[in-house]
């Protein structure tokens, strides 16, 4: 495996450096540490080159056993449960990605989803292993996510999300709020709730805000233009929650809806549908708005 495309597939790759012990080889070792995964699948990884040495290379299944040596696995669900949602491409270039997110479909791999999820799909449709995600949106959420296609230019469109020099647009289908005026801002302190996927507004200085404003009125139901101004996990969800409109078909707020399979007919009623910025590179207003809409 060359340099380059060792240094890609390691973005993909987990990472573990070997713990003291007394195995005799690295399979050994592999094995003990990770206890759910049968000796037979390692020897079925290694035999693919799923698992890999510091350089890169694929190891063999008798390579000896030393403490502290870094090796590389690929992460992987047996019989991943496939996800019936396609994502759209809305541009790429040589260095940016705009992908248009279905409900229900990861941005990167976590939990169950590994290849299931929009980073593997993009760098299997375009053929880049060096894609990465900018920014995250929610797998219940819809709309726009970019990724960066070059490392050389990464830095550049990552510095535009903690400086604020990009506009973030979310429409969201709520319960009408009658009793309050709009638009409005709405500022609070969010920190880890329970269970610990979710989030909760406390006490103390604001660390979130969202501009709020009414876009269309539908009888019990109103559609609502959200603008975060901060980026927290679970913003716009706890945000709307906390005026007392949880957003339509919320698995996680007000309540938890225990073992809910996902319903690919009823989503979450959000979706992130516009980013405007000045490309760091170019120095051209860039702006791009999701093709997927919120149904009644």
């Amino acid at each position: 495996m060359s340099g380059s495309s060792f240094s890609a597939a390691h973005h993909q790759a987990s990472t573990l450096y070997l713990p003291p012990g007394a195995w005799q080889t690295v399979l050994d070792c592999l094995c003990e540490h990770f206890s759910a995964i049968s000796r037979e699948q390692w020897l079925d990884r290694i035999a693919r080159g799923r698992v890999l040495d510091e350089e890169g290379r694929s190891i063999r299944a008798d390579l000896p056993y030393r403490e502290g040596l870094r090796i590389h696995y690929f992460r992987e669900v047996p019989d991943e449960k496939p996800i019936p949602v396609v994502e759209s491409i809305l541009h790429a270039d040589e260095h940016l990605v705009v992908a248009d997110k279905p409900h229900f479909l990861p941005v990167t791999p976590a939990g169950e989803y590994v290849e299931q999820t929009l980073l593997r799909r993009l760098i299997r449709r375009l053929d880049n292993p060096h894609l990465v995600p900018l920014h995250r949106i929610d797998r219940h959420t819809a709309g726009l996510v970019l990724f960066s296609a070059n490392p050389l230019t990464r830095s550049a469109y990552q510095s535009l999300f903690p400086t604020r020099r990009i506009e973030k647009y979310y429409q969201a289908i709520a319960p009408a709020l009658p009793g309050l005026a709009f638009p409005r801002v709405h500022k609070s302190r969010m920190i880890n709730g329970e269970p610990f996927f979710r989030m909760q507004e406390g006490p103390g200085e604001p660390n979130t805000e969202t501009a709020i404003e009414v876009l269309e009125r539908n009888g019990d139901l109103w559609r609502y233009g959200l603008y975060p101004v901060t980026g927290k996990k679970h913003q716009l969800r706890v945000h709307m929650n906390a005026l007392g409109a949880g957003i339509c078909n919320d698995p996680f707020y007000p309540d938890v809806v225990r073992d809910a399979e996902d319903d690919y007919s009823n989503p979450l009623k959000l979706l992130a549908r516009g980013l405007r910025f000045i490309d760091p590179i170019t120095g051209v207003e860039r702006s791009f708005e999701s093709a997927i809409a919120l149904r009644w």
